[in-house]
């Protein structure tokens, strides 16, 4: 299968997989002999773990440890929890920090009148 393929098949934009290889996130795919890239479903089943954990939000070396334990059957599952679950703060942070700028922005336009008045409290806040 070519990266136009694979591409189809992952859900992985073509662009993204070479840059997964770039990277060595995921192994270059094997030459034609006109060198195009081909991929065999092992490939494929690499490039659609890559996004799914991608869609979890997990970063690039997050993904390449996950590989890591995915790839050795030697493996502890303990491993593995440990990366989500950290995960798991990191996104309990974010969602902290999201709510906290979504309730500021909230007061902010409440005390706005939203006419067409110059004065504007979101602004003055912005600025102060």
């Amino acid at each position: 299968m070519n990266i136009g393929q694979a591409a189809t098949a992952t859900g992985v934009s073509a662009k993204m997989i070479r840059y997964y290889e770039s990277i060595a996130l995921i192994p270059a795919g094997k030459r034609s002999d006109a060198g195009y890239r081909i991929y065999a479903d092992s490939d494929l089943h690499t490039l659609r773990f890559v996004k799914r954990a991608r869609l979890l939000g997990f970063s690039l070396e997050q993904i390449r440890g996950l590989l890591s334990l995915w790839q050795n059957k030697e493996r502890a599952s303990a491993d593995v929890k440990t990366i989500a679950m950290g995960h798991v703060a990191e996104l309990n942070q974010r969602i902290a920090e999201l709510t906290e700028m979504r309730d500021t922005l909230q007061t902010m336009a409440s005390c706005c009148h939203g006419d067409q008045r110059p004065d504007c409290p979101i602004l003055q806040s912005l600025g102060d």
